[in-house]
């Protein structure tokens, strides 16, 4: 089940602190990609977010940049046992059309309270804090495609509208989701692949590693737009 952890990235914000992420909406996100196959161990995808759970005081050159509260619009797949929802009623794997929209806490507080992270390892107090952060995470989602439509594996043009008070997702010029769960500004762009797994369900057990993939893993794209109004 386990494996050594791997990832491939690109993205427009290294060594850039948060506050000057280069995005806000209106914006137009807007490429062709495909996967290697239709399921890959780990998560894979590509969109806005906020890099929300680095915590970097700068060593090694690295950007000075703590915990925030997640805000993202992003094309997601997330094989099992990866369980990425804080709501009961929307999918937490598979391929997803998926935004988070959080308010601000300031984020030395944020910092001191990440310790905390070690009450999720009790699942009744995990089960409490799943619920608390709906109170500040407004998180909506959508399975992409189903019985065989919108293949992963095959070229789709995928694109995200973001808007203040909306994100429009469609694929192939067909909306899969609109949703009034608008991230908060300022986002970068982020392109990825790795073989991680994250899960926090209902049950309040949480389960985090990296799992095995005995073959070759891979997303191309072949186009890329950012296109402000």
């Amino acid at each position: 089940m386990s494996g050594k952890y791997r990832i491939a990235q690109l993205d427009d914000y290294t060594g850039t602190p948060r506050r000057r992420f280069p995005w806000q909406p209106p914006l137009t996100l807007s490429l062709r990609a495909r996967a290697s196959a239709e399921s890959l161990p780990g998560t894979w995808g590509f969109g806005l977010w906020n890099d929300p759970f680095s915590l970097s005081l700068g060593f090694g050159g690295g950007t000075r940049r703590f915990p925030a509260l997640p805000n993202t619009a992003w094309f997601f797949h997330a094989s099992p046992p990866n369980y990425l929802s804080l709501r009961d009623d929307l999918p937490a794997q598979g391929f997803l059309a998926a935004t988070f929209r959080s308010g601000q806490l300031p984020a030395p507080l944020l910092a001191a309270l990440s310790p905390g992270v070690v009450l999720f390892t009790l699942p009744p107090a995990a089960r409490l804090l799943r619920r608390l952060a709906r109170r500040l995470i407004w998180q909506d989602a959508a399975l992409v495609g189903g019985n065989g439509r919108y293949a992963a594996a095959d070229w789709h043009i995928y694109q995200i509208g973001w808007n203040q008070d909306n994100v429009t997702f469609s694929v192939d010029g067909a909306t899969i989701l609109i949703t009034r769960a608008s991230p908060r500004g300022p986002l970068a762009l982020v392109l990825w692949i790795d073989n991680q797994y994250a899960a926090l369900p209902p049950t309040g057990r949480l389960s985090f590693g990296a799992l095995l993939n005995p073959q070759p893993a891979l997303i191309e794209i072949d186009t890329l737009s950012l296109a402000r109004p």
